[in-house]
């Protein structure tokens, strides 16, 4: 009996060594954390509301294509003797790329001036004769026409063989070749394709909705997908009458490459067009929010307290948002200085 006495008694004195360490412990450890006192102030920055204007922004994707683009022919048959450029190759309005064998023309040419030589000499002689009325004057005549149609077909011959050398009709570079040294040319036969790239035309489609923010002659910046560091400029030079069959139109822009020809042709981009709402807003940070985004809220300060409000976003512009309800022209709220800051809280605002 004696036993179970003690080993009670040992049984209740450490329980209560056990509470008293307990106790002990829990004192220490609220001694050691920080106690926040709500009735001190806290430093926050504030910003006071006022109505302006909205920027919206829409951005488009496109497509760059050159300005200027023609597959080259030749005006006459011929045989190919010598192509003067490349794929790649950079050209020159009036630039010779192709050269046709003219050796035949030639020689058909020399043989007329041979001709027109004899026959100058007949009209000078027959203008004497003629003039001593040793012959009739028809005969005269006939010797000058004939003088006439060799000059004729000096000339055509002399044309002939100027449109052998195929020529650049503007400057660009040759970014396809259809024909080898060696080939038949013939009117209407590609030979060689020329793309100007100094310009670009970027072409979006926009919904019909949408269609309105674009007038002829606007200017706005472009982007490229492949070159995110280089901003173009554009101008709008023409406007879809007819919807595709999204029932969106195409809008395209005039586009100056870079000097060194950085925009290919193919190339993605995008253009960002802003449109100005004519109606005020109250327009705030959306860094200033709190809550959710099913629940947002704001800290409006008012007589040195920051009370938490309710408030509803109707859209977004980048990094700010549009309250169409809970704030109104005038209202203070917190821009920064969150931590320890709560309902009903003192605040004191920072310069």
């Amino acid at each position: 009996m004696k036993k179970k006495i003690i080993y009670i008694i040992i049984g209740l004195a450490l329980v209560a060594v056990v509470v008293i360490r307990l106790k002990t412990n829990k004192e220490t450890t609220q001694n050691r954390v920080y106690q926040y006192d709500k009735a001190t102030c806290i430093s926050v920055q504030v910003d006071t509301l006022e109505l302006e204007l909205s920027n919206t922004e829409h951005s488009f994707t496109g497509t760059f294509e050159p300005n200027k683009e023609t597959k080259i022919s030749a005006e006459i048959q011929g045989k190919i003797r010598t192509l003067l450029v490349d794929v790649g190759s950079i050209v020159n309005v009036g630039q010779a790329l192709i050269q046709l064998d003219n050796s035949l023309l030639k020689l058909q040419l020399q043989s007329v001036e041979v001709q027109i030589e004899g026959l100058e000499v007949d009209v000078k002689r027959n203008t004497v004769l003629a003039n001593a009325d040793a012959i009739q004057g028809v005969q005269l005549e006939k010797t000058q026409l004939a003088l006439k149609s060799a000059q004729v077909q000096k000339a055509t011959l002399i044309e002939q063989i100027d449109k052998t050398t195929i020529k650049s009709s503007f400057n660009g570079i040759v970014t396809a070749k259809m024909t080898e040294e060696g080939a038949f040319a013939a009117p209407g036969m590609p030979l060689l394709q020329i793309t100007d790239i100094s310009k670009l035309k970027f072409t979006i489609n926009v919904p019909e909705q949408k269609i309105s923010q674009f007038v002829i002659g606007q200017s706005t910046q472009l982007t490229v997908d492949a070159f995110p560091e280089i901003v173009l400029k554009g101008e709008v030079s023409m406007i879809g009458s007819k919807a595709n069959m999204g029932n969106s139109f195409p809008v395209q822009f005039l586009v100056s490459n870079t000097p060194d020809l950085k925009i290919k042709s193919g190339m993605s981009g995008s253009v960002l067009v802003a449109k100005t709402n004519e109606q005020k807003q109250i327009i705030i940070p959306a860094s200033s929010i709190v809550g959710t985004n099913i629940k947002p809220q704001v800290y409006k300060v008012q007589d040195g307290k920051a009370t938490l409000s309710d408030i509803s976003i109707s859209k977004r512009i980048g990094s700010k948002v549009v309250v169409s309800k809970g704030l109104t022209n005038g209202d203070v709220i917190v821009t920064n200085g969150f931590i320890n800051l709560f309902d009903g809280a003192n605040v004191s605002i920072k310069n």
